[in-house]
């Protein structure tokens, strides 16, 4: 892994905008670079509850995968883009109420793939693993050494899709999510996050034109086009919703509406 990861540091384009890397300066991380400083700084000053907004985007994925682990007693991950290492991670949420779970972390990043090692610190009783993949191309997840070795697919697995749908464009959106669903055996789960521009549509179009500006187009979906990810599926409650609506943690006050640009849900294949 180490090699790999020196490798993946050679690799790392520092003069242009990367998503995940902007997402890690804006939520005050260590991993990013001038140009990603330069990105997130426009974006956050057009739209100051950018911050707000990602914060509550990752606070849905903890929620979301204890709910699974702890709940619906799922003991294995799928998590697709997984940006820079933040703790928790998902094996920390996970792993803490299920020590015996393994996750599969994907993303394409050469800056992640650099830090991996961060994210393969597991309980002693689980596992975890890294793909090198990129998630427009389902096959390469599907056949990878991570998902073949950690994933039973005899088991139900949780397909954790966060913050990344809104950098899949039309028309290849539904059919790449349908792919990755497609192995999983019944009673899996999968738990999204939509971009939408809904709530702020000044603020958060401006953010969007900025992301497609500096190389990373990106599609907002209304409402129903952000429910059409989830057909055929059962929606756990409730339901599809502004991520911080999403089983919030009682006794914290909620974020205003305006501020969080994202749905979110989870939903079991049948």
């Amino acid at each position: 892994m180490a090699y790999e990861a020196r490798r993946a540091a050679d690799r790392v384009d520092t003069g242009r905008a990367h998503s995940a890397r902007v997402y890690d300066f804006i939520l005050g991380g260590k991993d990013h670079y001038q140009v990603d400083i330069e990105a997130g700084a426009a974006m956050c000053a057009e739209w100051p509850a950018l911050p707000v907004h990602m914060r509550a985007n990752r606070a849905f994925m903890h929620r979301a995968a204890r709910y699974l682990a702890r709940e619906e007693g799922v003991r294995q991950f799928l998590d697709i883009g997984t940006g820079l290492p933040t703790s928790p991670n998902l094996h920390e949420i996970v792993q803490a109420e299920r020590p015996d779970a393994g996750v599969v972390y994907v993303d394409n990043d050469p800056i992640v793939l650099a830090h991996a090692e961060a994210l393969l610190t597991s309980a002693p009783e689980g596992r975890t693993a890294y793909a090198d993949a990129d998630m427009r191309d389902p096959g390469t997840i599907i056949g990878s050494p991570a998902f073949r070795d950690i994933l039973d697919l005899g088991e139900p697995v949780g397909l954790m899709v966060i913050g990344m749908l809104h950098f899949v464009l039309p028309p290849e959106d539904h059919p790449v999510l349908r792919r990755l669903l497609a192995p999983l055996p019944p009673g899996s789960f999968l738990a999204a996050t939509i971009g939408t521009a809904d709530f702020a549509p000044q603020e958060v179009g401006w953010v969007a034109r900025e992301y497609e500006r500096r190389g990373m187009p990106m599609a907002l979906r209304t409402r129903a086009q952000a429910a059409a990810f989830f057909d055929g599926l059962d929606l756990v409650e409730p339901g599809l919703c502004q991520v911080h609506r999403w089983r919030p943690e009682p006794g914290r006050p909620l974020d205003d509406d305006r501020d969080i640009a994202m749905y979110g849900a989870v939903a079991r294949i049948p």
